[in-house]
């Protein structure tokens, strides 16, 4: 594949794409998108999948490379993903990714290019049977790990429907008693959204909440 890396000035980011031994990784202003130090990308997405264990009408925001999506679809018990992503320039990279070609042809997926935060006010309560969020850091989108976005998130999950949220493990970042406090704040925020069993997942690098 060709090496893509450029600045938009649509979006005033530097985007990046990364090869692995698997699958590539984005790269956004030098933050990765995706986990790929000490663990393979694509065995990371299928540790979230088989984590999550999603079934019936699905809800991926922040689609990325579609991977989360596209694993998604892949599994007999889900009928439908919706996808939204707020970037046009990722979708584009997306295009010209060929690890991401399920996103585009799969009829499973549907894609909304807009901003999660708005587009899911236009969802029904209770009309999906699963959610995944899997946004970026906090400092590049901190509106995403907002308590009424959770709520939104709440109200539009099935009841029993099973709730995935990316964070990164506690004590793994640089600043290890910053990271675990703020990851520590993600699940109170949760609960206090109204979220049953709300517990840190290690293997997968997230928190699992039901309602």
């Amino acid at each position: 594949m060709e090496k893509i890396n450029f600045f938009s000035d649509k979006t005033g980011k530097f985007y990046q794409l990364l090869e692995t031994s698997t699958i590539p990784v984005l790269k956004i202003n030098s933050v990765p998108m995706h986990k790929y130090i000490n663990v393979d990308p694509l065995i990371y997405v299928q540790i979230k999948i088989n984590t999550v264990k999603p079934k019936g009408k699905v809800l991926d925001i922040c689609t990325g490379f579609g991977y989360n999506a596209i694993q998604c679809a892949k599994c007999n018990s889900v009928t439908l993903v919706i996808t939204i992503e707020i970037d046009p320039e990722v979708l584009e990279m997306a295009k010209v990714n060929k690890a991401s070609n399920d996103l585009f042809s799969d009829k499973k997926i549907s894609i909304i290019r807009g901003n999660a935060i708005e587009e899911i006010k236009a969802f029904k309560e209770n009309e999906f049977d699963t959610i995944m969020h899997d946004p970026p850091t906090f400092v590049m989108a901190p509106e995403l790990y907002h308590i009424d976005f959770y709520k939104e998130i709440f109200r539009v999950l099935k009841q029993k429907g099973v709730f995935w949220h990316y964070a990164p493990e506690p004590g793994k970042a640089k600043d290890a008693k910053k990271s675990a406090v703020f990851v520590k704040r993600i699940g109170e925020r949760l609960k206090d959204a109204g979220f049953q069993n709300v517990q840190y997942d290690c293997k997968s690098g997230g928190y699992i909440a039901r309602k």
